[in-house]
């Protein structure tokens, strides 16, 4: 089939890739010249496990090509999709500016049937509003989609590719045909299609998004809990993640959501039951517990130094949202550095990915290490706010080498409490009980 991708950041290039590898000729559209002539030369703009050599792959045998001409992807496309940004407007809605813009300029060029697919995360109504600018500026016949992505930035290429479901919201019996062709080579081990109408579809998005975000942060409520009556989050974790009505992901505490997702799809749910005078109290404790959860780490580490940091300096393992992704969109680690500057520290960070991004955002607020353990010469403590897997095991007679004192924050809770008691090591995790090593509390 002839695929139009429009929009060429993680949830476009992903789609366009994966569609490409299983046959389609999928041409990708973009405004930014340069990041277009990049990926006409072969690279690839972000970090995403797995998808440059998809990426690659397809380019080479010319079924994945990139374009700033508008006009020639539709010309040629049986169906186009519309993968644009849809960040939170002022009023905490999602702004759909560049949706509408791009529905009008591709409605001024279609001359025969398309299918227009909104693969953007959009609030309840948006399919409609679509179809409305076409029909005001074409009397050609269209279909507009609503077809969510779900995909997990880290394994997004294995999501699209076998993903456990898709959801397809149209009533046009033409557009099913389509869109059942185009999708049956990723459901052949009879994960479903779930066909539904466009409103049904675009508010699954935004409920499975917000249910997790829930569930992150309920899981987050309950470590603040043990820590103060003397549970272990672990545990409990086990406890309550053994009964498959749960079941075990999304249950481990740390430091709450963050990324391109979660934030503004649950802020934008909230927005558009306020809109329809219904209060989703639930989604509102969920934002407010959040944004506190992102700092719960700052806290612990000012009443560790008696509320004094100034002239302290810390090294931070992650600057992520999460592993396996460059994405610092809500990051936690942003929030934990901003304050730590405030309150007159100093950060050396170190994240496998995500430090251009940071340094384009931050510049010399912080320094930069060239790995790990460079990040820790010189540290008071060492701050991890993401669970990339080179921290898991890492060399700890290599970190007391460069450490000042034996003192870890560990906002993702990734080493055994014993094991570290046993080290020596002043640890401070999310939900456990603290097991003090009187030797090393030298907070002066």
């Amino acid at each position: 089939m002839k695929i139009a991708v429009i929009g060429t950041g993680y949830v476009g290039l992903v789609t366009g890739t994966c569609l490409a590898e299983t046959g389609n000729n999928v041409i990708c559209v973009d405004i930014d010249k340069t990041k277009v002539e990049k990926m006409q030369n072969g690279i690839i703009p972000i970090y995403e496990p797995g998808l440059d050599t998809l990426f690659l792959r397809n380019i080479s045998q010319k079924r994945l090509t990139f374009t700033t001409d508008l006009a020639l992807a539709v010309a040629e496309a049986q169906i186009i999709f519309m993968a644009l940004p849809t960040p939170p407007g002022g009023d905490g809605n999602a702004d759909l500016s560049y949706i509408l813009g791009a529905a009008a300029d591709i409605s001024k060029l279609v001359t025969e049937y398309k299918v227009i697919v909104n693969k953007s995360t959009v609030p309840v109504g948006t399919a409609n509003k679509v179809q409305a600018v076409f029909a005001a500026n074409t009397n050609v016949e269209i279909d507009v989609v609503s077809n969510p992505e779900f995909l997990r930035e880290g394994v997004a290429v294995e999501d699209f590719m076998k993903p456990d479901r898709v959801v397809i919201g149209t009533k046009s019996e033409r557009a099913i045909k389509l869109m059942t062709e185009l999708y049956g080579p990723y459901v052949r081990q009879g994960n479903p299609i779930l066909f539904m109408d466009e409103k049904s579809s675009e508010l699954t998005k935004y409920a499975a998004n917000a249910f997790l975000a829930t569930k992150i942060t309920f899981m987050n409520e309950i470590a603040n809990l043990c820590e103060l009556v003397g549970s272990d989050v672990d545990a409990v974790r086990r406890g309550i993640g053994s009964d498959e009505r749960i079941g075990k992901r999304f249950l481990f505490p740390g430091l709450g959501y963050g990324g391109s997702c979660f934030p503004k799809d649950v802020q934008a749910l909230s927005k558009s039951a306020e809109e329809n005078a219904y209060d989703f109290q639930i989604l509102k404790a969920v934002m407010t517990v959040n944004e506190k959860q992102k700092t719960v780490l700052v806290d612990k580490i000012l009443k560790y130094y008696n509320y004094d940091i100034k002239g302290k300096h810390f090294a931070l393992w992650g600057l992520s949202f999460k592993p396996e992704t460059d994405d610092i969109r809500e990051a936690p680690a942003l929030y934990i550095i901003d304050l730590l500057i405030k309150n007159g520290a100093t950060v050396t960070a170190f994240d496998p990915e995500g430090m251009e991004n940071v340094k384009t955002l931050l510049g010399d607020r912080i320094t930069y290490a060239a790995n790990q353990y460079h990040a820790l010469r010189g540290a008071d403590a060492l701050l991890i706010a993401t669970e990339w897997s080179l921290f898991r095991n890492p060399d700890f007679d290599l970190m007391e080498e460069s450490l000042v004192n034996k003192v870890i924050f560990d906002g993702r809770n990734l080493y055994d409490l014993q094991k570290m008691t046993d080290l020596g090591y002043y640890y401070n995790s999310i939900g456990r009980t603290l097991i003090e090593n009187e030797v090393l509390i030298d907070n002066q």
